[in-house]
This record gives structure tokens, sequence and C-alpha cells, in this order.
């Protein structure tokens, strides 16, 4: 296997697990986060591969330039964008929550998104192949109390990756959308800001997905033969399903 993958994110959940995942299968990697001691880490433990490993923060573009450019010939032509990197912060209502935080996400999960595509799609139009794999939400098609701006920025990757695929219509590339449901990763720590009880009574009861459940779903979008797409997985865990309509009842009214 000669393909070169992308994984930004790449140092916890689903993109940690992504790239366990295709290095054992023989892909040439170039992983991405914000963590450099646990980039460092993960590179260690994946000392069979050929692995080229670099600190970006998406949410800045000129970040997103330094590393293309920075890239070592055996890496520049990239089979595989995962653009995994994304995030939620705080479950409070709209007119609560921290607009710290909404930016912060529609920085990461929105803006950070198109500065990779926008940055690596050139040389998969140029070399005539290639695959972009967002990281969606189901929250991006079902709401819920205190998604706010967290399921309005996965609504914006899930219509991003349907424009994508009707601009690239007549090529060779293909893109995917992702769609997870309740997975026991980082995510609720990070959305409570650390706060690792809160997060953890988030899956009390459960059996949630996991980060190599996913990851075997990205392997299985990326190798299917050439000709087929598979446009948008979404995936629960079975434990999880949508919730009835809710109505507010006013008493004592006809």
């Amino acid at each position: 296997m000669n393909k070169t993958i992308l994984i930004t994110g790449a140092t916890s959940g689903f993109g940690k697990a992504c790239a366990e995942l295709f290095a054992d299968r023989g892909w040439r990697l170039i992983i991405c986060g914000r963590r450099q001691k646990r980039l460092e880490t993960l590179a260690g433990q994946l000392t069979d591969s050929t692995l080229y490993s670099c600190r970006l923060d998406v949410r800045y573009p000129e970040q997103v330039q330094e590393m293309l450019h920075g890239l070592p010939e055996e890496f520049q032509d990239i089979d595989v964008l995962v653009n995994n990197a994304g995030l939620a912060l705080g479950l409070e209502p709209a007119h609560e929550a921290d607009l710290t935080d909404w930016e912060t996400m529609i920085d990461t999960n929105i803006k950070g998104l198109c500065y990779l595509t926008r940055a690596i799609l050139p040389g998969m139009m140029e070399r005539g192949s290639g695959h972009i794999v967002n990281m969606g939400s189901v929250a991006g098609s079902w709401p819920y109390p205190g998604g706010n701006a967290y399921g309005a920025t996965k609504a914006f990757v899930k219509q991003f990756s349907n424009n994508l695929r009707a601009d690239l219509l007549g090529t060779s590339i293909r893109i995917t959308n992702i769609e997870p449901g309740l997975a026991d990763t980082e995510f609720s720590t990070i959305r409570f800001h650390g706060d690792k009880k809160k997060a953890d009574e988030v899956y009390d009861g459960t059996t949630p997905l996991t980060g190599k459940d996913i990851a075997e779903i990205v392997y299985w979008v990326t190798t299917v033969p050439q000709h087929v797409n598979i446009n948008s997985v979404e995936v629960m865990p079975v434990c999880q399903t949508w919730a009835p309509f809710a109505i507010h009842r006013t008493t004592g009214t006809k």
C-alpha cells in the first residue's frame, strides 16, 4: 500500500483510532494535531509506519499552508484527507451560551475544515484522484437541547460535503461525510471544559460507539472500489435513537 492519508485531530478519539488502523494496514500517514507531546507519543507508537507528524491548529490558515509546504516529497501527494479536527463546547441553552465557545466551534469545525479542503483539493484535481472524508455528526441532522452552535456547525459539514460532490461531478474525487452518534472519546470531557466526572455521566448505562468503530468505517469508505462513492454514513450505537417531538403545554387553558 503506497497511499498517503492526512488525518487532522489525530491526537485523540476518532483521529487517533484512524491513525492506528491505517498504519496497521500499511498506509503512509501524515498526522496533525494541536498537542505536540501527544503527537510525539502517537508517532512513537507507530514506529513501523511511514509517518510524518506536524503540530497544527486548523483554525489558522497560515499554519495549514506552512504544514503543506513543509511536507517531505514522499508525503506531498495526499490520497485521502480526513477532516477530523473538531469539538463541541458547552451544553447551555443559546441565551446562556458562552460566545467564545461558539466562535471556537465555528473556527474549528467550519473554517478549519474549509482551510484544509481548499488547500489540498487542487492537488487532488491535478492528479485526477483523491478522497475527502469529513467528520460530521448526527447533531447536523437531529437537534437536541444545548446543541445550538455545535449542531449548526455539523449541519454545515453535511451540506458542504454534498456541495463538494456537486462541484466535483465528472472527476474521480470522492467525498464522504461520516455522522457518528454517541461515542465514548474525549468529546464530552472537552465539551464540559475538562470536567471528567460530568463527561462520564453522559455514558452511564450505555454501550457507546468507540474510536475504533468509526476508524473501521473510515477505512471501509476509503477502500471500496474506486467507482463507488459512499456519500454519507449516519451511525449510532444500538442504545441510541431519535427522541419524540417535544411539546410545551400550558396548564389551565384549552
